[in-house]
């Protein structure tokens, strides 16, 4: 996928999910179980052991369907450039790196870049980030993305951390422009009950597509 098709499946789908583990077949269950329940937009953080080949996996196993796969807790370039050549489409970081921006759009990769200041939303906007993920989420609170859109309306904001079920609805509220989130929805991946995953990530969507209108 291009760059704007993947911006566009972000603002469509309105949520990406964080995929952390223990271990790949861990995480690629967990993939399964969100999948599953209706989450089409997953990262596979890179604090997960071996995660170039869980990505090389997912993006194999999903080949031809409408799951997209990307890598987070990406924290500088050459972890970048691993992850595109297991087959990332999209990169996110939790915090700004100038040379990660470049790296992505040197190779024309979708990057998500981690802000919570005014000055760092604006170098990443004139770096060429188009999504921007406010995080911690549970620190700047939805109060603070309405903030920060204000003299920055032109921001497309992702929080991420601290995102609920209860309170999905005061970030969109708030100007989002889709949210991420984790361990709410997958952990139930903790006790193997994957299940519970499925059935969680159906509600959240189900939640957010009645919300945005998806």
């Amino acid at each position: 996928m291009k760059k704007y098709e993947i911006y566009q499946a972000v603002k469509k789908e309105g949520v990406v999910v964080v995929i952390r583990g223990k271990s790949v077949e861990q995480a690629i269950k967990t993939v399964e179980a969100c999948y599953a329940g209706g989450i089409k937009i997953i990262e596979v953080t890179f604090t997960v052991p071996r995660a170039d080949e869980i990505i090389k996996q997912l993006v194999d196993k999903y080949k031809g369907t409408d799951m997209v796969v990307g890598a987070g807790s990406v924290l500088d370039p050459e972890t970048a450039r691993i992850a595109m050549l297991a087959g990332a489409q999209f990169i996110v970081s939790p915090a700004l790196n100038v040379e990660t921006i470049k790296m992505c759009n040197r190779y024309g990769v979708a990057v998500m870049s981690g802000v919570f200041t005014p000055t760092e939303a604006i170098t990443a906007l004139e770096y060429g980030v188009d999504i921007i993920k406010m995080f911690p989420g549970d620190v700047a609170t939805p109060k603070g993305l309405k903030a920060l859109k204000g003299p920055l309306p032109q921001a497309n904001i992702m929080p991420t951390g601290g995102v609920s079920m209860e309170n999905v609805g005061e970030w969109f509220k708030a100007g989002a422009y889709a949210v991420g989130a984790g361990s709410f929805i997958t952990k139930g991946a903790q006790n193997d009950d994957y299940k519970e995953v499925e059935r969680v990530s159906r509600e959240f969507v189900e939640k957010v597509h009645s919300i945005i209108g998806g």
